[in-house]
């Protein structure tokens, strides 16, 4: 049945549904600070037949241009390879402009669309807007069941875009074409709201998105969209002052929220004044230089030893913009004193109240220029500020020496810590390096030296393996003025490839830095730790015993780069390494840089531990004896209430 019109007294245009998306989402700009931005920057997409004919239509259209719509931004209209990956793009492209734009993604009906459920909870884990567009099945039912339809007994009206609903901030299907205003009105309002945003998902049945309408002109009108800074209450920063100058061992945990407020200023200056050292989160990265005196660098899991013994001894702990992940309270083991209290700065009440802190909600940069005001000549004793910088200096030192350490020269394999220390010598202060999952983010979060807010991207929010090609790809477009440096390991490359592909059709530059150790280091390791042999984590040919023991598999993965369209350049030695990575950022376009590494080397350990449980029962001494030690560990844990 045909939709209703809407009042003949209302100024309308026809449209389709797809036709209308498309310009609504040309019409969109946010601003923060007076600064107004395209809040769309482009629609990444794979067609099917779930919307080739009519999201695709409407980007077509879009692209070649109507006489009867002059739209206020253009959007660039870009073929991923992977739908999951396509997601992995737009929230890098958000993460880099600090959440205040980001892509759409259109998918077709079915497994296209359900390929985007990993990107969509990676996505509203990491708090980053983005835009997903979902194909579904016919509205009308007219020849159920279609290709690709999942079937139940129970209703017809669900399908498998219904697994978006709990991985979505926002969920909508639109079954008419009048339901289409609220479901784009209602999806703005949260990718624009940073303590709400994250996924938003409107999912479009594939015939309804070819059926027309006449749409309120009123909808494709430009709208600016506030990013809003709530500003603390008086109270509770007289409240949170006053708790703070009553501390001896106050520190800060710098997250994300720093980061994308843009209060990296509001730091330095409230540190400075207070003689508070700083712990960041791997997304709080960046907040404060490396080298800032009061910088404590990584802090929990993967931290450095400055931080976690600032950490143990600390009764205020000021948490800005974190969410306490696991890593970042080393599985709650990290803040030892039995007195420790905690004021938690966030925009999002689900954070400001961990850990029985004094939640201050409200925008970071606000927050801290207030707590600045407020404890103003308060400031820690002189030796608690140069033992805070002496930490600094003794982790850097060690930083160093793993950085230089000449194993490879020794072994024939260089050593993680080595090539991150070669991609940090041979980086700009405004270059970004992108990684997501395995050993590297560890070592990176604890050896990394920031120089530039936004020159660390590493997602370990829900760390993806697959995530760093297609983040960066993100990341360049967000920034085409920096080095992308995406460094990988092979477990995570062999993941999700093939964006590189689409890196050469965008003519994005990237410098992949891709690290073969064959087998998986981190989990390796941690299955080592816990009596579990490193099972599984090798790559191995099938052994005559009938166990993945045999011969390293013959992979060739610069070959596989090289055949994907990108330049490789592989390197034997540190040198060598060096010399190719200074090669690849002085060329304009994507190379890859390709280094075996030691699959057994270390990194510097900060102290930090990581629940990972280990079988209560085994007839194995290894799991047994790594029972015993675990038991240890959670004799340290605290409920932080």
């Amino acid at each position: 049945m045909s939709a209703v019109p809407p009042n003949p007294a209302v100024q309308t245009v026809r449209l389709t549904v797809s036709q209308a998306v498309v310009r609504f989402l040309q019409a969109q700009f946010s601003e923060r600070d007076g600064v107004r931005q395209q809040f769309f920057g482009g629609v990444f997409g794979i067609f099917g037949h779930g919307n080739v004919a009519g999201i695709g239509q409407a980007l077509l259209e879009a692209e070649v241009g109507t006489p009867d719509w002059n739209p206020p931004a253009q959007l660039r209209y870009m073929t991923g390879r992977n739908e999951q990956a396509m997601v992995h793009a737009a929230v890098g492209f958000a993460r880099q402009q600090d959440r205040l734009q980001t892509l759409a993604v259109t998918a077709s009906v079915g497994p296209g669309s359900t390929n985007m459920l990993t990107g969509a909870a990676l996505a509203t884990v990491n708090r980053i807007p983005v835009l997903l567009l979902p194909s579904d099945v016919f509205a009308t039912r007219v020849a159920s069941p279609v290709l690709q339809e999942l079937e139940q007994p129970y209703g017809y009206d669900v399908s498998v875009n219904d697994a978006f609903r709990p991985l979505s901030k926002f969920f909508d299907r639109v079954w008419r074409p009048e339901q289409l205003v609220s479901a784009l009105l209602g999806a703005m309002r949260v990718l624009t709201d940073p303590a709400e945003t994250g996924a938003a998902t409107i999912c479009l049945p594939e015939d309804l998105q070819a059926e027309a309408w006449d749409f309120p002109v009123e909808l494709f009108r430009e709208r600016t969209w506030r990013i809003a800074r709530p500003v603390p209450e008086k109270i509770v920063i007289a409240e949170a002052a006053e708790l703070i100058r009553s501390a001896k061992a106050p520190m800060v945990v710098a997250g994300g929220g720093v980061v994308y407020s843009r209060a990296t200023e509001a730091l330095k200056a409230f540190v400075e004044a207070t003689g508070i050292p700083v712990g960041q989160s791997q997304a709080g990265k960046g907040a404060i230089r490396y080298d800032h005196p009061l910088s404590l660098g990584a802090i929990g899991s993967t931290g450095t030893t400055a931080a976690n013994e600032i950490a143990a001894e600390a009764d205020v702990v000021i948490g800005i913009g974190t969410r306490y992940s696991d890593f970042t309270t080393a599985s709650r083991t990290v803040f030892q004193n039995p007195d420790v209290k905690f004021v938690n700065v966030n925009v999002a009440s689900l954070d400001a109240v961990k850990h029985a802190g004094l939640p201050v909600q409200a925008d970071a940069r606000e927050a801290l220029e207030a707590l600045t005001a407020a404890l103003e000549g308060f400031s820690t004793p002189d030796a608690y500020r140069e033992r805070a910088a002496r930490l600094n200096r003794e982790w850097d030192a060690v930083v160093e020496e793993f950085f230089h350490s000449g194993i490879g020269d020794e072994t024939g394999l260089l050593a993680q810590a080595e090539v991150i220390g070669a991609v940090d010598e041979v980086a700009g202060d405004r270059d970004v390096v992108v990684c997501a999952a395995g050993s590297l983010p560890g070592d990176l979060h604890c050896m990394w030296r920031s120089r530039d807010p936004k020159q660390y991207h590493v997602e370990y929010g829900f760390s993806c393996m697959g995530y760093e090609i297609p983040g960066g790809i993100g990341v360049a477009l967000a920034a085409p003025d920096r080095d992308v440096f995406v460094t990988v390991g092979d477990g995570s490359y062999l993941m999700m490839p093939t964006e590189l592909v689409t890196a050469v059709q965008e003519d994005v530059k990237l410098i992949v830095v891709l690290l073969q150790n064959h087998g998986f280091a981190s989990i390796g390791a941690l299955s080592e730790q816990h009596g579990s042999q490193r099972y599984g984590t090798k790559y191995r040919r099938r052994a005559e015993s009938g166990r993945l023991e045999g011969a390293k598999l013959p992979v060739d993965l610069a070959a596989n780069v090289e055949s994907l369209g990108i330049r490789t350049l592989r390197a034997g030695t540190r040198k060598e390494l060096v010399a190719a990575l200074q090669d690849a950022k002085a060329s304009t376009e994507s190379t890859c840089v390709y280094v075996e590494t030691d699959l057994y080397s270390e990194a510097p350990d900060g102290g930090g531990w990581w629940d990972v449980p280990v079988s209560e029962v085994s007839r194995l001494e290894s799991t047994r004896t790594a029972r015993t030690w675990y038991e240890g560990k959670k004799e340290t844990q605290r409920p932080l209430l």
